[in-house]
């Protein structure tokens, strides 16, 4: 199945629906990764903090894909922030993929209680673009402050902001101001996995009655009206499942359309509640973990 392109603002192009792998054991990673790739999945998105790098670059080894036909992206985490231990979490992160050039490298939290090393990060992504070592930077986790905070004193605008985002959890202010400025949202659990809450009050959008009915009238599943959703408002999607039939289901979303008033009716269950942590609330005191050397 062949997935369309969305371009980014540095005219790099990036499937427009990848496949994730947050919370996938190693064990589990391989087989995952490379069912999505026989099924026409091109775009594999990991992070330093998954733990999974390395399975990720043997499941592309083992697919039979050349490189150059994946687009590899990863993150850094807050531990290795910092110009020089950012560069090196490059290192890390390339070595565990086994390839020399990472097609998309972003910051995987703003970390704005120590923004000064955040800057410094993004500094050493702004130097590994400009030798080639990566193909595009961006953020992840990132709201309109920090944003602004961030372009002040850096010189590359981010290419993606990568972002919770799902019928539960629009985030309207935040994909405007990422749209208006030529950063790319990306929905991570564009399917409201993590619709689950602490507190059990909100249920999940699988159940949700409103996407139900637009899935039946469809003759679709609410997973795949809800990966229309973003597609069709311009969001790149990385869903992620380890179940291989979930697999081909999420990247079956190409062959049908919602009305505007479908869209306007999934935009309309916006609960405004934040399923994963606040921003603002990510320090290296609550969420530091050391990353292994490659």
């Amino acid at each position: 199945m062949s997935v369309p392109s969305l371009s980014l603002n540095n005219d790099v192009e990036l499937p427009a629906l990848g496949f994730g792998v947050y919370q996938t054991p190693p064990e589990q990673t391989v087989p995952a990764v490379e069912t999505a790739l026989a099924i026409g999945y091109r775009h594999i998105d990991t992070a330093a903090a998954y733990g999974n790098e390395r399975e990720v670059g043997e499941a592309i080894r083992r697919s039979g894909h050349d490189r150059s036909e994946v687009f590899i992206e990863t993150k850094i985490w807050i531990s290795d922030y910092g110009y020089d231990e950012t560069l090196h979490a490059f290192d890390k992160s390339a070595g565990k993929l086994g390839v020399d050039r990472i097609d998309l490298l972003i910051l995987h939290q703003a970390l704005p209680g120590e923004f000064d090393r955040t800057v410094e990060a993004y500094k050493a992504l702004e130097t590994l673009l400009a030798d080639g070592r990566v193909r595009a930077i961006g953020v992840s986790n990132f709201m309109p402050d920090h944003l602004r905070r961030l372009m002040a004193r850096t010189e590359v605008v981010p290419a993606v902001n990568q972002i919770e985002v799902h019928p539960y959890f629009r985030q309207s202010e935040l994909l405007a101001f990422d749209t208006e400025h030529g950063i790319l949202n990306q929905a991570w659990s564009p399917i409201g996995g993590i619709t689950f809450y602490r507190d059990g009050s909100t249920g999940s959008t699988l159940q949700d009655p409103v996407i139900g009915e637009i899935a039946r009238a469809h003759g679709r599943t609410p997973a795949q009206v809800m990966l229309r959703w973003h597609l069709q408002q311009n969001r790149q999607v990385i869903p992620k499942s380890v179940t291989p039939s979930r697999i081909a289901e999420n990247i079956d979303v190409f062959a049908f359309d919602l009305t505007d008033d479908q869209l306007a009716a999934i935009d309309a269950l916006d609960t405004g509640v934040r399923g994963g942590p606040e921003p603002e609330d990510v320090t290296l005191e609550n969420f530091g973990a050391d990353i292994p050397e490659a």
